[in-house]
């Protein structure tokens, strides 16, 4: 089976979706019910007390280790967008050196790295040191060619061919400009193809008539295929599954 990554929460609050999970305790029980209905991966953004998006070592320990307890030998993984350490890729660097002193069972399986993000070629370095597999993020054409110079795809667990912002009509030309520049590149990685908002479900049945991995979750969208409002991951999972 094609692989389907849920994504959980990403930046969402509960006024976006009653039912965003934001504790570690609701990231495993809501992983756990998205696994039951077909993910074969997790991606989630470990959150503060407060609800503010995190990548300080405690918090993201709490949350992986709680989603591994309910959900044995799934792979999963985390952000490093910049945003979370507000724009600054040194603060990012340092928070996620604190990462080498969590057991490995606390650290993710991956993390997903934004390639057109200062400072994130060497982020990537930083993490396979740590043992996480990483996910490139490319969003553009010049991505595709800032992964290849780098000369760490092959060492990438795959690519993230993302459509973030993109609107409906233009994602499924960008994609394919994007997958074509990969192969010509020969930057060969297992891929995964998704979108956001309202490309979400265009590049989830892209994906699908490709056969490639995609991802589904309420980090992306927070509604059906048909605009019809969905109880939360378990669901979109399902209904990505049968597209």
């Amino acid at each position: 089976m094609v692989l389907i990554k849920v994504c959980l929460n990403g930046g969402r609050l509960r006024a976006d979706h009653p039912s965003v999970p934001l504790t570690a305790a609701e990231l495993a029980a809501d992983a756990a019910t998205a696994v039951a209905a077909g993910a074969s991966a997790v991606h989630m953004h470990a959150r503060t007390p407060d609800g503010a998006e995190t990548l300080d070592a405690p918090h993201v320990a709490e949350a992986v280790l709680a989603v591994r307890e309910t959900c044995p030998g799934i792979p999963l993984g985390v952000s490093t967008g910049l945003w979370i350490s507000d724009g600054d890729p040194e603060r990012r660097r340092r928070t996620i050196a604190t990462w080498a002193d969590l057991e490995p069972t606390a650290r993710p399986d991956f993390a997903s790295v934004n390639v057109g993000e200062p400072g994130s070629m060497a982020l990537a370095a930083q993490l396979l040191d740590l043992g996480i597999g990483v996910e490139a993020g490319v969003w553009s054409t010049e991505d595709a060619e800032t992964l290849r110079d780098s000369g760490l795809a092959p060492r990438c667990l795959r690519v993230l061919v993302e459509l973030i912002g993109v609107p409906p009509e233009v994602a499924p030309g960008l994609a394919g400009r994007i997958i074509t520049r990969l192969d010509e590149l020969g930057v060969d990685n297992p891929r995964l193809l998704h979108g956001d908002e309202a490309s979400t479900w265009p590049m989830v049945k892209m994906a699908a008539g490709l056969g490639l991995a995609t991802r589904i979750g309420l980090e992306d969208t927070v509604t059906g295929p048909a605009g019809q409002q969905v109880s939360g991951n378990a669901e979109l999972v399902r209904l990505a599954r049968a597209v």
